[in-house]
């Protein structure tokens, strides 16, 4: 065998050696058209392919309506676990979310948490009101007692007509607009029993059956039925039916008429 011929058999039978090592369990690389792409390589698939899936997304949201359906973009991987299967999808993937609650839910939670707050203001305001109140601010111009030959069961406070006049304490009304003598009145129930008249009124802001609480307004200072002024006509009646002098009773609860003027 010529000699060229004799090196070229060498050089193809020789068993491939590793410095001084004798190990054997290395196996032959892998001949250079087998190899299977290189990373740079997959990646270039990869955003090859998600380019093709964005422009084909946008041409679809081009073409189609408005709906009340987002889409996000989310990985494959917080679909499914980090094992996943042979068949799972890889890679960015376009899924539709369909909104958990629109505007109008969202409005209408908040417009039912404004009005309960300002239910519980109102409420607590009431509850730091004082329990019992001057029924208007007017001048002690007539007191408890006969007068003309007749009971004048109340006391007078004389005021401009107008004038507000509120609730002595909380009650019921049990009685609201026209009547005989006073002209107008309005008559409150409390808790204990005890009734307040309000007489002479000029307008009334309440009607039967409304709850009040004290210092609400009722009423305003007329001069109807037998007056002789514009004032409020105020009676205290225990138990609904024994009127008594207005004027201790207020003081037992901290109010005051003022000076007696005539």
């Amino acid at each position: 065998m010529p000699a060229e011929f004799a090196a070229h058999a060498d050089r193809h039978s020789e068993v491939p050696r590793y410095g001084n090592s004798e190990n054997t369990d290395i196996l032959p690389r892998t001949p250079q058209h087998r190899r299977q792409p290189t990373s740079a390589a997959k990646g270039r698939v990869m955003i090859a392919a998600m380019a093709a899936g964005a422009a084909a997304a946008a041409a679809y949201t081009a073409v189609k309506p408005a709906t009340e359906t987002t889409t996000q973009t989310v990985l494959a991987a917080a679909k499914a676990p980090m094992g996943g299967s042979a068949g799972a999808p890889r890679g960015v993937q376009l899924i539709v979310v369909t909104p958990i609650a629109d505007a109008a839910v969202h409005g209408e939670e908040l417009a039912n948490g404004q009005a309960f707050a300002q239910e519980r203001a109102e409420r607590e305001a009431r509850l730091q009101r004082p329990l019992f109140v001057m029924p208007t601010k007017g001048v002690y111009t007539s007191g408890f007692g006969y007068r003309w030959g007749a009971l004048h069961a109340g006391v007078d406070l004389a005021a401009p007509i107008g004038t507000p006049i509120v609730a002595a304490s909380d009650g019921v009304v049990i009685d609201a607009g026209p009547t005989a003598g006073y002209g107008a009145w309005v008559k409150l129930r409390h808790s204990d029993g005890t009734v307040t008249l309000y007489g002479h009124v000029n307008t009334w802001t309440v009607q039967i059956g409304q709850r009040v609480f004290a210092g609400d307004q009722i009423a305003t200072v007329g001069n109807r039925g037998n007056s002789t002024g514009p004032h409020l006509h105020f009676e205290v009646l225990l138990c609904g039916t024994n009127r008594v002098d207005p004027v201790p009773w207020l003081a037992q609860r901290g109010l005051s008429v003022g000076p007696y003027v005539g």
